[in-house]
């Protein structure tokens, strides 16, 4: 994985601005510890930083080809891992073309040259790059068919930027971390739309996307969406397919000359990647694992709404299962109200996010994991892709006109509760989510032959795997990178998730439980407890001090009369927080809403200003 940001301009000489390419040295260090580069041209800058995980040695950035007399033709800054580079190398040498190294960042240079951007549609893997193709004039960036990899851009009249994260674009000097009404909208609805970015004038390349910018400007187009089809094969075959395609998967994905590990939460899905990883690289030294736990929750768990049990026991029994080197991470009140933690969140993650205790604890825990490991392979994306998540098959949820996460909230504000009142009328957030919500129910491609049902269900789905999924993959991807840890996540292969996408729903819960199939697929991989485990999501911490710590945070925001946090906050909500013995839910304020508050103040404390 590495981390890249550049410039491209018709208006100004960049190989003459030495101090932009220093400003954008900085921006992304942490993508990228290992090597840091620059190349430019006068319409031209790109600045890479590489994590070296294959191919130590070679794999330099930008990679550059040139034609017969040693004149440069395509120059490219890429990040990402292409899972089939061997074959394509293969095909490619068929062709005629030559390779200096072994990396993968080579042969995308080479796929380039003979397929253009068209190449996207033969890589498999996660990965966002830019291409500067020199004969053409034309910057061409690319962003894997789920977003695993974050990709940004901004087109401004003296020049087009783009980065892996918002910070880089803002080095380039052509856009300022400026969040307007349409920012607040995007960041506190939890309704996270494909494109649209928090910050004024910058915009995200959409997963799938193929975005290219020269001297008539920015068009767009995908070269990759779900494609609905008759599922033909019946129950057996279909789950042998599953099993067959996984395997294969994490054979590809285990590749790496660096040490690698797995995340093992004792639910299904991790454990699956576990056993399956296990399985190719357990010899001599044992699979390395992690898991995190809240300390409070060793001898306090209280069963609830979504967690019926601790992670602990089950990930005790996974890891004696596999016989892996285990670490398990206790974590407590201290570390997740800890200021400069929750501020290295927030700046990870360039905006609040939702569920702040789950936040700083996956931050210290890839923390930890840097400690012994530089990539991790985690079960993401599974709940999504086989429907694990509670909205999948309540009822209520099931029939809300809205995103099911948000009917799965009780319609209650996840992340705007403290906001303030006419603001929040002004803003419309209701009917920003209700016209989000239409656009995507109009995206979702179906066969036409389905009962309502099924209909249904593949909306659901769909509505998962290209919106709820961006949540946790930029979660994945921004914190594991703020310890600089490649997180790889086989259950986001596009081949599977083609094929599970088109898979009826009955097949799906064929033995009347969330991801039967999946269950049925790995089946002989797992203990009984692990895979009978009902489905239990990241753990939400019990601790009622937590919620305490967080009042205190919020009344000492509240008392600096010269925080600019309190002018978008209503007071008597506010208020309601830090009085009220329901910590101000009978008002309708989540705690949610008061990690938002929280997270708001770090926001614009590190230089964020909101315009209304």
């Amino acid at each position: 994985m590495c981390g890249i940001v550049g410039l491209v301009s018709f208006v100004d000489d960049l190989s003459r601005r030495p101090d932009l390419a220093t400003a954008m040295r900085g921006a992304l260090a942490l993508r990228g510890p290992d090597a840091v580069s620059e190349w430019s041209s006068p319409q031209a800058l790109f600045v890479p930083r590489r994590l070296a995980v294959v191919d130590l040695e070679g794999g330099h950035q930008p990679a550059i080809a040139t034609d017969d007399e040693g004149r440069e033709t395509v120059v490219l800054s890429y990040t990402g891992e292409v899972f089939n580079f061997v074959e394509l190398r293969d095909e490619l040498r068929s062709r005629g073309h030559q390779f200096r190294d072994r990396s993968d960042t080579e042969v995308v240079l080479r796929a380039y040259q003979e397929w253009g951007a068209a190449c996207a549609e033969r890589l498999r893997g996660m990965f966002a790059f830019a291409v500067w193709d020199v004969q053409r004039e034309e910057l061409v960036l690319v962003r894997d068919r789920f977003g695993i990899y974050p990709l940004f851009y901004a087109e401004t009249p003296k020049g087009f930027a783009f980065g892996s994260e918002p910070k880089a674009l803002f080095t380039t000097g052509l856009v300022k971390p400026v969040v307007d009404r349409a920012g607040l909208l995007e960041a506190f609805s939890f309704t996270p739309s494909p494109g649209y970015s928090v910050f004024k004038d910058t915009r995200e390349v959409v997963p799938g996307e193929v975005v290219r910018y020269g001297r008539n400007g920015v068009t767009r187009h995908r070269y990759w969406q779900f494609t609905p089809a008759e599922h033909t094969d019946d129950l057996p075959t279909t789950e042998r397919r599953v099993r067959e395609l996984l395997e294969d998967i994490v054979r590809r994905q285990v590749a790496a000359d660096v040490p690698i590990s797995s995340m093992l939460s004792g639910g299904l899905d991790s454990s699956a990647i576990c056993a399956l990883v296990n399985r190719v690289v357990g010899g001599e030294k044992p699979l390395k694992t992690f898991s995190m736990e809240f300390a409070y929750h060793l001898e306090n768990f209280r069963p609830d709404e979504v967690h019926d049990s601790p992670d602990s026991p089950y990930v005790a029994k996974m890891a004696a299962h596999l016989g892996s080197d285990h670490r398990e991470l206790l974590i407590n009140r201290d570390h997740l109200v800890d200021p400069e933690g929750q501020a290295a969140v927030v700046r990870a993650m360039d905006r609040p996010a939702a569920g702040l205790d789950m936040y700083v604890s996956l931050y210290r825990l890839s923390q930890e994991v840097r400690r012994f490991s530089t990539v991790t392979l985690t079960g993401d994306g599974s709940d999504e892709l086989f429907g694990g998540y509670v909205w999948f098959h309540d009822p209520f949820y099931v029939e809300s006109d809205t995103f099911p996460w948000l009917g799965a909230s009780h319609q209650m504000e996840f992340l705007s509760g403290l906001l303030d009142r006419e603001l929040y009328a002004e803003l419309d957030f209701p009917g920003y989510v209700r016209d989000r919500y239409r656009e995507a129910i109009a995206e979702v491609p179906l066969t036409g032959s389905e009962d309502p049902h099924e209909r249904r269900m593949r909306e659901i789905t769909y509505l998962n795997m290209t919106r709820y999924l961006r949540v946790v993959l930029d979660r994945k991807d921004r914190l594991g990178m703020a310890a600089s840890i490649e997180g790889r996540v086989p259950f986001c292969d596009h081949e599977l998730a083609e094929y599970v996408y088109n898979v009826p729903w009955h097949m799906k819960i064929a033995d009347g439980r969330e991801k039967s199939l999946l269950r049925a697929a790995v089946r002989d991989l797992l203990p009984t407890s692990v895979l009978e485990r009902k489905k239990s999501p990241y753990p939400s911490v019990q601790d009622p001090a937590y919620r305490v710590a967080l009042r205190e945070q919020l009344r000492a925001i509240r008392a600096d009369r010269n925080n600019d946090v309190n002018e978008l906050l209503d007071a008597k909500r506010v208020e309601s927080a830090l009085t009220d013995k329901s910590f101000g839910l009978r008002a309708g304020v989540t705690r949610m809403s008061v990690e938002a508050a929280v997270q708001l103040h770090h926001w614009l404390s590190s230089g964020v200003t909101v315009e209304l």
